[in-house]
């Protein structure tokens, strides 16, 4: 990521008066939504938000997010399940999912394999999450592997 940072990749995403690439944050911890989405939308980033893995599948269905930013904890519907429910869906199929814990991950590659794009850890720094948002969004966009 380094050289390239989130101005840059939001000027990408928006050249050509595009509108800005829309993120869906899924996170049952209200404060933590809150602030992921004030982070995405000062970076440039429309945010849209779900707080349990069956209102994600929903508002993804609806809007056809340019990213998923995915908390594995999930009450109802876990993480890793609602991500394979977005990957079953033709209309969400594509999209990029990020897995966003505070878990340890012993086998990264698992979540992987499963379909996630790329883990980040919480905490999170604001910029290290809206550059790899922008950058996971830029290479799905080019058709590049995230």
């Amino acid at each position: 990521m380094q050289g390239f940072g989130t101005t840059d990749s939001i000027r990408a995403l928006t050249a050509g008066g595009a509108q800005p690439p829309l993120v869906l944050i899924v996170e049952d911890y209200a404060d933590c939504r809150e602030m992921y989405a004030a982070y995405l939308t000062l970076a440039g980033f429309r945010v849209t938000k779900a707080g349990d893995g069956l209102e994600a599948l929903s508002l993804a269905a609806a809007s056809t997010p340019d990213l998923v930013l995915m908390d594995l904890g999930l009450p109802l519907m876990d993480g890793v399940e609602t991500m394979q429910q977005l990957r079953a869906n033709p209309d969400t199929r594509d999209v990029p999912v990020i897995a966003l814990t505070a878990q340890s991950i012993a086998e990264p590659g698992r979540l992987l394999t499963a379909g996630f794009v790329a883990i980040i850890t919480k905490p999170c720094l604001p910029d290290e999450l809206a550059a790899l948002v922008g950058l996971t969004i830029l290479e799905q966009r080019r058709g590049a592997p995230a």
